[in-house]
C-alpha cells in the first residue's frame, strides 16, 4: 500500500500532474519525487502503478521528463525545452492494435523505466493538440502548480480558488483597507 499523497493539487492530466509533484506549502518549496516511495505515490496517483515500478532508474528518467516538460511549460517554443521533451519522446512509440473491442493503441518502451516520463510527454503532445492555451501556471505568486483550464469560458486562474484564489482576494481587501 502507498502512502497517502500529500500534495494541495492532484487530478490534473499526467503531464501537469508530474509538474505539480513541486509545490509550496508555506513558503517551502516541497518535491514528491525525492525517492522510491514519491514516486509510488505519483504512479498510484495516476494509475501507472500496475504499469511500472517505483524504483531508482524509474525515478531518474521520470525526473529527467519533469525536467523537460518545465522547461517547455515555463518557455513555449524554446528550442532547447523543446529538443528535451523531444528526447523524452524519443525512448517510446505508439503500437496500433486491433482487438476484439476494435481498433486501439498501446504505448511500447525499449527500456520500462522511461515510461512513465514516456506517458506524461505524450500526455503534453495531447494538451498542445486540444487547448495549448489552456495550459496555465497559477497566477498566485508564491505557487508553482499547473492546471488545464476546463472551465466553461476558459478564465480560469488559480490552481484553487479555495487556497490561492482566497489568498489573493484576501491580499486585495488588505490592501484597499489599509488605504482607507
Amino acid at each position: 500500500m502507498t502512502a497517502p499523497d500529500p500534495r494541495p493539487l492532484t487530478g490534473e492530466p499526467v503531464s501537469l500532474d508530474l509538474l505539480n509533484t513541486r509545490w509550496n506549502h508555506e513558503g517551502v518549496l516541497q518535491d514528491l519525487l525525492t525517492d522510491e516511495e514519491g514516486l509510488a505515490v505519483w504512479l498510484a496517483a495516476n494509475g501507472l502503478d500496475g504499469r511500472f515500478t517505483a524504483d531508482a532508474p524509474t525515478l531518474r528518467h521520470t525526473l529527467a521528463a519533469r525536467d523537460a516538460l518545465t522547461a517547455v511549460v515555463d518557455r513555449p517554443g524554446d528550442p532547447g525545452a523543446t529538443a528535451r521533451v523531444d528526447a523524452v519522446l524519443g525512448h517510446g512509440r505508439i503500437r496500433a492494435t486491433l482487438t476484439t473491442e476494435g481498433p486501439g493503441e498501446e504505448a511500447e518502451f525499449a527500456d520500462p523505466a522511461r515510461g512513465p516520463g514516456w506517458i506524461a510527454a505524450r500526455d503534453y503532445l495531447d494538451l498542445l493538440r486540444t487547448a495549448p492555451d489552456r495550459i496555465r501556471a497559477c497566477a498566485h505568486e508564491a505557487c508553482v502548480l499547473h492546471f488545464f483550464d476546463t472551465s466553461r469560458n476558459g478564465t480560469r486562474r488559480w490552481c484553487s480558488m479555495a487556497t490561492c484564489g482566497n489568498r489573493a482576494k484576501a491580499s486585495r481587501h488588505y490592501a484597499r483597507t489599509k488605504d482607507s
